[in-house]
């Protein structure tokens, strides 16, 4: 279980880091621009500079991944990117899931092994206040 712990860390850590890296070096080709909502989506996206903290985000949480430094913490990062990522393949260009969704399963198997750093998030009242 350990190692399987292990390649799931480092696999996640890859994908977002080269992925986030991607976004500002621009070496993976993107090819065409998607048709539709898709493409309209990416340009506001793109023009308006609200990708450079994601794509910042993503470097960091797949460092830290990598490195195996702060786990949960870049879990909590990367937690909301793959949720927006697998939002829009889901309602606007399905043919690109299948990465986000490889990305979510990665997610969920390091989070229930970590499940104990993120269980008090989850308590309802505190004792302070």
């Amino acid at each position: 279980m350990k190692i399987l712990f292990v390649i799931c860390r480092l696999l996640l850590g890859l994908m977002v880091f080269v992925f986030g890296l991607n976004g500002f070096l621009h070496f993976i080709p993107m090819g065409p621009m998607p048709a539709g909502l898709a493409g309209q989506f990416f340009v506001v996206m793109t023009q308006s500079h609200y990708m450079v903290p994601v794509f910042a985000l993503q470097v960091i949480g797949g460092i830290l991944l990598l490195i195996n430094q702060f786990v949960p913490l870049a879990l909590t990062i990367l937690a909301p990117i793959i949720v927006n990522i697998l939002i829009f393949h889901i309602t606007m260009q399905p043919a690109g899931l299948p990465p986000g969704t490889v990305a979510l399963i990665l997610w969920i198997v390091l989070a229930s092994r970590l499940w104990s750093h993120f269980a008090p998030l989850l308590t309802r009242k505190t004792t302070v206040g």
